[in-house]
């Protein structure tokens, strides 16, 4: 137990420094001995998690992805507002989800795949929006596969300006306009009022996620949500 939770401290990490490095040099000219030395780890132990600097890519373009799932709503729509307020937070407070996006938006990166991160969260968004669907939550005119693609583009573009006007600091408040303004385009009248889009949920969101990380640290063994 205790050299699987050595194992995971080693890999992440190797991931923040990969990513901060990727940050403040770019993907092209980063070099797997730069990550070394910020990680203050061995080449072994690297090439345990990783085979290649790719490999390393790939794995903070993943740190996109929840380490928790969400609950189950009563509303499936309400399932993709919390995806989004909790990204939200995570870009706000964690900074290898913050490398992570950054890497994905990155058009120098020609020698890491960023297609999977971005093709992985429109995959998840349209199974939230068939799921929607099929509940009848959704208007009837709405494309799932063209819905979940805009729908991905608009939080990137929202998010990217929240960052260069205001280091993100205004994030929760953009993503809930986004939310106000995306949601009576695609979910039915009647549920339209039940959805919480405010951008308190955030915080709300934040202490549930955050708890549920600190009981599975605390209980590795344990992978059940």
């Amino acid at each position: 137990m205790a050299q699987q939770a050595r194992a995971i401290k080693t890999r992440r990490a190797i991931l923040e420094a990969a990513a901060t490095v990727f940050a403040e040099r770019g993907y092209e000219r980063t070099t797997i001995g730069e990550i070394l030395v910020r990680a203050g780890v061995t080449k072994g132990a690297l090439y345990f998690h990783f085979a290649s600097k790719e490999e390393v890519a790939l794995g903070v373009l993943d740190a996109q992805m929840l380490d928790v799932p969400l609950s189950p709503r009563a509303i499936k729509l309400q399932e993709l507002a919390d995806q989004c307020f909790l990204l939200t937070h995570r870009l706000q407070h964690d900074a290898l989800v913050r490398a992570s996006v950054g890497l994905a938006l990155d058009t120098g990166a020609t020698g890491v795949d960023r297609v999977g991160a971005f093709q992985a969260w429109i995959d998840e968004v349209s199974e939230i929006l068939t799921a929607s669907q099929a509940r009848g939550e959704l208007l009837v005119h709405v494309n799932v596969a063209d819905t979940a693609r805009l729908f991905c583009g608009a939080f990137s573009g929202v998010q990217a300006m929240s960052q260069i006007l205001c280091e993100r600091e205004d994030l929760a408040h953009r993503v809930s306009v986004l939310l106000q303004h995306f949601m009576p385009s695609v979910c039915t009248p009647a549920l339209l009022t039940s959805l919480d889009l405010t951008e308190g949920r955030v915080a709300q969101l934040a202490a549930e996620y955050e708890a549920e990380l600190l009981r599975r640290e605390q209980n590795p063994a344990d992978t059940h949500g």
